[in-house]
């Protein structure tokens, strides 16, 4: 794979095989923060477990207590008696029928988040192979299908990121941008953290964060000591 000068040049400011404390990890990580736009930081947590079992699946999701830096769009599924509310806490997109029509006929998909009460889900599950391969497909687990769908919308703008296993048992979230600096970056780091080592399976055993490594967008990845979230 073609790497750049300045990815290069980031990589020789630390040992790539040495494993850092969270705080020194995130210095580093801003220090390969080059580009010419405000770099996601993203961290990269490889779990002990075996996400082909549903005994075994990490999922669900948390608000970052500084945001992820990022606006989000957000698209509501609901009845007429939660539009309003919806609307009133910053859904830039609400309806029913109407909506997933569009999605369907149209191929539109200008929005970041869909929220839905459990009333839609009959409308909005004839959306799952459209939205389910973008990791968009609401759920009650990642808290993206409730009944309180203000707050539900109130979340989302305020930073709330959903984490989930990929086929490979990795969780790839943003936790930031690199203009967040230290103190934002580690707060938002450990407070997802903690929502990943409370949802360990009962059925994994071993070592459950197996490795755990961050990143700028153009950055190389910088290795975090997995024992200190033993």
């Amino acid at each position: 794979m073609f790497r750049g000068k300045k990815y290069k040049d980031s990589q020789k400011t630390f040992e790539r095989a040495s494993l850092h404390d969270v705080d020194e990890a995130i210095k580093l990580c801003l220090g390969t923060a080059k580009a010419k736009f405000d770099e996601t930081v993203e961290l990269h947590i490889r779990l002990g477990v075996d996400s082909r079992h549903a005994e075994q699946q990490v999922r669900g999701a948390v608000v970052l207590p500084n945001g992820t830096g990022k606006s989000v769009r957000v698209l509501v599924f609901c009845k007429e008696d939660k539009m309003e509310e919806a609307k009133a806490a910053g859904a830039e997109y609400v309806g029913g029928q109407d909506l997933m029509e569009k999605i369907q006929k149209e191929g539109w998909m200008d929005f970041d988040v869909v929220i839905a009460s459990p009333d839609m889900m009959g409308i909005v599950g004839r959306l799952g192979k459209v939205l389910g391969p973008r990791g968009l497909m609401p759920n009650p687990k990642a808290g993206t299908v409730t009944p309180d769908v203000g707050r539900a919308v109130a979340e989302a703008k305020a930073g709330k990121i959903e984490y989930r296993l990929d086929k490979t048992n990795i969780i790839h979230c943003p936790i930031g941008k690199a203009s967040f600096g230290t103190e934002k970056l580690q707060e938002n780091l450990s407070t997802l953290m903690d929502a990943i080592v409370k949802a360990k399976p009962s059925a994994a055993k071993g070592q459950y964060i197996k490795s755990c490594v961050i990143a700028t967008t153009m950055g190389p990845g910088i290795k975090i000591n997995p024992s200190r979230f033993a």
